[in-house]
This record gives C-alpha cells, structure tokens and sequence, in this order.
C-alpha cells in the first residue's frame, strides 16, 4: 500500500512538472517582449541594410513597448552577424534585418558559411530596391542599348567593377553579362566607396551600384545610369529606365532585398508578435517615406518570406553556376 502511494505521488509530481515545462513557453510567449531585444545587422553603421534595420527596429520598439538594440556586427559581407543570430536561442530576444548577401548568396559561394536559411525563422520581407547599371564618362554611352552595342564589338576589352566577389552586386553585373552574351571582365572592390572612386575618375569603364549607393552620383552627374535591373522602373527613379526594357535583358530581373528574421525554432505566438509589430510598422506613411529617402520600395506583408527566400536562392545558384564564382 505504501508503495502504491509512493508511486502516486511520483506520477502526480511527474505530471506537475510536465506541466510545468509546457506551461514555461506558453507564459514566456504571453509575456513576450518583457525586456530589450536586441536586432543584429551584419554591417557598419551607415550602410542601406543598417539604415533599414534602424528604421525596423524604432517600428518595432514602438508597437512592441520594449528598446529595440541595434548590434552592428560586421564581416564576411554580413555572414559573421547572421551566423550569430543562427546559433542564438529562438526566444525572440535576439533577431536580424538582413540582405540576401548574407541570407541567400553567402553559402552559394563560401564553403566556409556554415548556416543556411534553414536556420532561421523568416518573419517578413522589409522592402527592396535595384541595382543600377552605370558608366563612367570615359565609356562614351548614354544607355543601354549604347553599351551593349560598344561591349559587344569588344569582346574583353572592357571591365565593370562591383562592392565584391559574391555579392549582389557581382551576381547583378554577371546576370547582364549572361543575358546580353557580353564578354566583360569583373573587377571586384574592397566596397562602394573605392569603386565610386575609380568610377567617377575615369578609371573603369562601367560599375553596378545598389541604387541608392548610386543615385547621387548619377544626380550629380559624377556617372551615367544606363538602366536598373528590376522586372520594370523602380518607382523610386521613374526616369531612369529598366534594362529589361531592351530585348536581351528581358529576363534581367534582380534586387537587393532586406527581410527581418529571427533563430530557428522561434515559438509561433512570438514569430506572430513579431510579424504583426512589422506589418504595423510597414504600414506606416512615415516608415514608406523614410523607406523611399533609403532608395528602397516597401514589401508586401502578403508575400511569404520562406519561400521568396528560397525561390531567390534557386536564381542566384545559376548564376553562380554559370559565372564560377567562389569567394
């Protein structure tokens, strides 16, 4: 009889713990937030994806009630900061506005990249904006159709440059190159600024910029814009024309992307605070406005981030394919 009682009282206890272990995430979800989170971006301040991640992380602040830390972490062309956000616990206390750089074309060409997007909980796209082909005044063309004609009449005899080896930039310029059958040379910079440098000095020929890296550039007239590589002409820059709109480049369809993710394993009622925080601040005329003065379109809270994501990743992979990039 004792032993009976003993046993009860074990399965009673047992019970209440499990309980309790269920009951833990459940509370920590109602609770959510309840302290500062912290928002990783993997670059300096002062970069487009910082920009965009401060402007997300004032929105989040706000509708959520609790400091939103921007942690600048750069490296590896944002890898070392979505690394960390990828091992972090998926409490909801550490999250990340992140580019396809770091989320979609790292692992494609740096074997050294560990995670993948399988590592994290998408939460939402932010916005995006093109890149911008342009020239420098050395070049001598005024469009696209001027560029395609002088590079196809010499083969390898001229170069364009981007930010680096493997980045959106790059895969842009090579998308061009593939579509238009251009035999160009790639000059990979140390970043935006030396390229800008050699660009507006006449020591390159042709460069690809995130637009709005390039914009006042172009406005002072420091380059020529000969087309942005999206599907059609970014509401941003109206005037300046899609390279899509030559026949070559009807399939020149590429961006730079920002999207707010958070850890693996993220519990869904927090990755539903957080989705309804963005989607609050996304609608925002001020956050448009802001969004607009970055170069940036705001995305549509309709789109489902996974699998963009993974569809992104798919185009990218043959362009590294076709281009044999590996950094």
């Amino acid at each position: 009889m004792q032993n009976t009682n003993i046993l009860r009282r074990t399965a009673i206890a047992a019970g209440l713990l499990l309980g309790a272990a269920v009951a833990v995430p459940a509370i920590a979800a109602d609770n959510y937030p309840s302290k500062a989170i912290t928002m990783v971006v993997g670059y300096p301040a002062g970069g487009s994806t910082d920009l965009v991640g401060r402007l997300v992380a004032d929105g989040l602040a706000k509708h959520l009630g609790q400091p939103v830390v921007v942690e600048n972490l750069g490296g590896a062309g944002g890898a070392i900061g979505a690394q960390k956000v990828a091992k972090a616990p998926a409490d909801g206390y550490t999250i990340m506005v992140g580019a396809n750089n770091e989320l979609a074309i790292a692992r494609l060409i740096n074997k050294a990249v560990k995670y993948n997007i399988g590592d994290f909980t998408p939460i939402g796209l932010v916005g995006s904006q093109p890149m911008v082909l342009v020239a420098s005044h050395k070049a001598g063309v005024k469009n696209a159709a001027e560029f395609v004609s002088l590079v196809s009449k010499n083969p390898d005899k001229f170069s364009y440059g981007s930010s680096g080896v493997g980045t959106a930039l790059h895969l842009a310029g090579e998308l061009v190159k593939e579509q238009g059958k251009l035999q160009m040379t790639h000059v990979p910079y140390k970043g935006v600024a030396p390229l800008t440098t050699d660009l507006v000095g006449n020591n390159i020929e042709f460069g690809v910029f995130v637009l709005s890296s390039g914009l006042p550039h172009i406005k002072a007239g420091k380059v020529v814009a000969l087309g942005t590589t999206e599907a059609k002409r970014s509401a941003i820059t109206p005037d300046i024309p899609a390279l899509s709109e030559l026949p070559q480049f009807k399939n020149v369809d590429i961006n730079s992307w920002f999207a707010l993710m958070a850890p693996k394993g993220l519990p869904a009622p927090i990755a539903a605070k957080l989705k309804k925080a963005l989607e609050e601040t996304m609608a925002s005329p001020e956050f448009r406005k802001k969004m607009e003065e970055t170069g940036s379109v705001v995305a549509d809270p309709k789109v489902d981030a996974g699998k963009y994501i993974n569809t992104e990743i798919a185009k990218y992979a043959k362009i590294v394919q076709f281009a044999h990039i590996e950094n």
